[in-house]
């Protein structure tokens, strides 16, 4: 009985070698019968570990972000410098006190190699409250000037 190729996915590293090998298969400029059998067998089993291991959809869009940056090893300045944007802007985005531009989220689906919904979905900016205003209360209110 011969040994199977390729097996379920039960590892971050045999993930991780499963993407490679599929990768060089894709970019593979002759196809037989044999290698888009093989192709299709690394997409189901990698797609199954996805879909199994998929965090993205538990988190909002900073989250997403936050994930990637890690998984990348890259820190806010220099994710700053690939978006050609000031690391306050990026500070601001990763603090919740701004959302993400239409260009920065084209910027990061590029990149990061992910879908633009990752970025593109609702969530809740943390901003002080009418921070600016020290009592509310006043805001409606008439002054009656006595007249001279």
């Amino acid at each position: 009985m011969e040994t199977l190729k390729y097996k379920i996915i039960t590892s971050e590293k045999q993930y991780d070698g499963y993407c490679k090998t599929l990768e060089n298969l894709v970019f593979e400029k002759t196809k037989n019968k044999a290698i888009k059998e093989e192709i299709a067998l690394l997409t189901l089993l990698v797609e199954k570990w996805d879909s199994e291991h998929n965090i993205f959809d538990d988190l909002d869009p900073v989250g997403v972000l936050k994930a990637v940056m890690k998984e990348h090893k890259m820190k806010s300045a220099g994710l700053a410098k690939m978006l050609k944007v000031s690391p306050g802007l990026v500070s601001d985005i990763i603090n919740y006190k701004k959302g993400f531009s239409k260009e920065i989220i084209r910027q990061l689906a590029a990149f990061f190699k992910l879908s633009h919904e990752a970025f593109n979905r609702p969530y809740q900016l943390k901003t002080p409250i009418n921070n600016h205003l020290k009592n509310a209360s006043v805001m409606n209110t008439k002054k009656k000037l006595k007249a001279a």
